[in-house]
């Protein structure tokens, strides 16, 4: 029995050191997202093909956008930091479904549209500087009799699929007992034309975003942005999570273009000015809250 004891005790030793020996290895390391772009010879910008008027397709074909303006600001700050001018950009589009998916398999480097910055999303990704910040609301006509959340009751609500928005609407929808029929579309181009049709009352969204569908609508004037705001949101870029040395280059660009006065004017251009493809105007001015992120950047999310 005593030898058996001690044949035990040595093999628990031996396992004790292997165990402690392998917890000593470095752990698996991976090429930085700089690292990945110089040895590829480009840089992959995921971006939205519908998020009016952060990060969209034209009807040229072209990808424009606040959001994306600000993207390109880095591109060029990556090349700088590179010392490769002639640096290769590459768009690939995204969707709210799959752009985390996408950062985090390295398909795309950086991406900036409309996507929120939330503790919950910062387990998985990492994010930049905050870009806008917003409030979601309603889009519906101005006949529906809806001016407020609790208007919605018994009626049909249309949200683009795998965004907050969809997550808080399903949450109101349960808490308050408002029995409304909650639908989802793939982008918020589809899931504002639901609305048209007459398939849905209301459409839940970023209020931003509800302006610009707004503003591309057939009859602008037979819509509006209506409701207190459910939750407060901030848009940032997303990258790769743990990557210290491509957010503070991201991060020290945006910073620079705020503080400098250049992202006020990219505002100007995309949210107060009549759209260069289009030539619709959103009509939706700086925010206080806006203001204050361009004098003090930061990366803090609402929730």
């Amino acid at each position: 029995m005593i030898r058996v004891a001690r044949l035990s005790l040595s093999r628990l030793a031996a396992s004790i050191f292997l165990l402690a020996a392998f917890s000593l290895q470095p752990p698996t390391t991976y090429a930085s997202t700089l690292d990945s772009i110089r040895n590829r010879g480009a840089i992959v910008l995921g971006h939205r093909e519908s998020s009016v008027p952060f990060s969209y397709v034209d009807d040229s074909g072209q990808v424009r956008g606040y959001s994306h303006e600000l993207a390109l600001r880095i591109v060029e700050a990556v090349r700088r930091h590179l010392g490769e001018p002639k640096l290769e950009l590459r768009l690939q589009p995204v969707t709210p479904m799959n752009r985390i998916a996408k950062i985090r398999s390295g398909e795309i480097d950086l991406e900036c549209g409309s996507t929120t910055h939330n503790s919950l999303r910062a387990r998985q990704v990492g994010f930049s500087y905050s870009i806008f910040i917003i409030g979601t609301r309603l889009l519906t006509g101005t006949r529906s009799g809806i001016h407020d959340f609790a208007d919605l009751s018994g009626r049909t609500v249309v949200t683009t699929a795998g965004t907050t928005s969809e997550r808080l609407l399903h949450r109101l929808n349960d808490e308050q007992l408002l029995g409304a029929v909650v639908q989802t579309s793939p982008d918020h181009r589809e899931s504002f034309l639901r609305l048209e049709r007459g398939e849905a009352d209301a459409f839940m969204m970023d209020d931003a975003l509800l302006y610009g569908e707004r503003s591309a609508a057939k009859e602008p004037g037979k819509w509006v942005v209506t409701g207190t705001p459910r939750s407060f949101e901030a848009y940032a870029c997303m990258m790769r999570l743990g990557d210290p040395d491509f957010k503070r280059l991201v991060d020290n660009t945006l910073a620079s273009v705020m503080t400098s006065g250049e992202a006020e004017r990219i505002y100007q251009r995309w949210f107060v000015s009549p759209l260069p493809d289009s030539g619709l105007n959103l009509n939706f001015p700086l925010s206080d809250a806006m203001r204050a992120l361009f004098r003090a950047p930061n990366d803090r999310p609402f929730q």
